[in-house]
């Protein structure tokens, strides 16, 4: 029997050829591939400036620290994601706190923020950095959020790693039109893949420029910022304390080439998603509410199930060759968070979603029949359970 996973690549011939001709080139890292590959994809984002990376936690590292994060400076981010977006925070020395997700779009909740920042603004603890993470491929209500902004003067990091190809109010995700920075990731499971890779875009020089320094060692070769403006060709100077987050020109390769797939990629997985909600939306379970000016490109397609049948429903799908997933475990439930006080019941919506989710299969090469399969085998486990 197939093993159908929740996600995974596509990779064309045509991925390979341009792949093989870098490896056949003079340039493996660190050439003309990177360069080509952020103006590929700044240039589809509607962004001023992009700086590729190694990965979209690198991406988020680097955009902390460019924008002057530091020890006990307060970042903020919500549960409901992979660890890397508060992980950031911890690597420039800065304190974690979390606001909780809205029960239906499964984004930071609006509402909670501002009176979360309400309470802060009387205790003078007010988040220098806000990381919001556009989830499963649907952005935040960014207006919103800009305005919280503008009013406690916090900065914006989107992470929209799940996001590539979106769009807010008929703005593409990336174009920073509410954001400081922008963060894409390039994982095989996300929209488009490089094997492993991030960026970061913004519409900052200063912001793209420092970014640009902190992924190479800190290290600049620009003769107009040089203190010896007269050395010999290779003279270089470390400035800042960076590290190796650099990204080769064989990911660059894959990823010029996969962008000239984004658009079909993401129609396709919007089409899986319209199947899957008419096909089960008379069922006991519920989708994640996608509002009127959001596009979402259905990075993840998330069912929630009554908590007391996720395990068995979970195992139903292992038990066929489905390898189905949850997204996420909330952050501060970790071991490594709860020393560091947090607790459960602490985020009391991101802990309901989580013990309700499941991560059913979404991507471009899901056949048909495969889908079927998926809806069958949540039909008939729904009813049985429901009877």
């Amino acid at each position: 029997m197939k093993i159908i996973p929740y996600s995974k690549q596509f990779i064309s011939k045509k991925d390979k050829l341009e792949v093989n001709k870098v490896l056949s080139s003079d340039f493996i890292t660190s050439g003309p591939k990177v360069e080509l590959f952020e103006k590929k994809v700044k240039t589809f984002s509607n962004a001023k400036y992009a700086v590729a990376v190694n990965s979209a936690t690198s991406a988020l590292h680097i955009a902390c620290m460019s924008l002057g994060l530091k020890s006990n400076d307060l970042l903020w981010t919500v549960p409901n994601s992979f660890v890397a977006s508060a992980n950031c925070g911890l690597y420039c020395g800065a304190k974690i706190d979390f606001v909780d997700i809205d029960n239906d779009t499964l984004n930071i909740s609006i509402n909670q923020l501002e009176q979360k920042l309400i309470s802060s603004h009387k205790r003078k603890k007010l988040p220098k950095i806000l990381v919001v993470v556009h989830f499963a491929g649907a952005s935040c209500e960014m207006d919103r959020i800009k305005k919280l902004s503008n009013k406690y003067k916090f900065r914006i990091i989107e992470d929209a790693s799940h996001a590539i190809g979106g769009d807010f109010n008929n703005y593409k995700v990336g174009s920073c039109k509410y954001s400081d920075i922008t963060v894409f990731s390039f994982h095989p499971v996300k929209i488009i893949t490089s094997g492993e890779g991030g960026i970061a875009l913004t519409n900052n020089k200063d912001l793209a420029k420092s970014m640009s320094y902190l992924r190479s060692h800190g290290i600049i070769r620009d003769k107009k910022v040089l203190n010896k403006k007269k050395e010999i060709q290779g003279y270089y100077e470390q400035k800042y304390l960076g590290y190796n987050y650099r990204i080769t020109d064989i990911q660059c390769a894959l990823g010029i080439s996969q962008m000239d797939m984004i658009k079909n990629f993401i129609t396709y997985r919007n089409k899986i998603a319209k199947l899957y909600i008419k096909s089960l939306k008379n069922l006991d379970l519920k989708f994640q509410k996608i509002p009127s000016r959001v596009r979402s490109t259905y990075h993840l397609f998330i069912i929630r199930v009554n908590k007391t049948i996720k395990k068995k429903l979970f195992e139903e799908f292992i038990n066929n060759k489905i390898f189905v997933n949850t997204h996420y475990i909330p952050i501060h439930t970790h071991p490594f968070y709860k020393k560091k006080g947090f607790k459960n019941g602490d985020f009391k919506v991101s802990e309901n979603y989580y013990k309700e989710s499941i991560s059913i299969p979404i991507f471009y090469n899901l056949k048909n029949s495969e889908q079927i399969k998926v809806i069958k085998i949540i039909k008939k486990f729904i009813k049985i359970r429901n009877k």
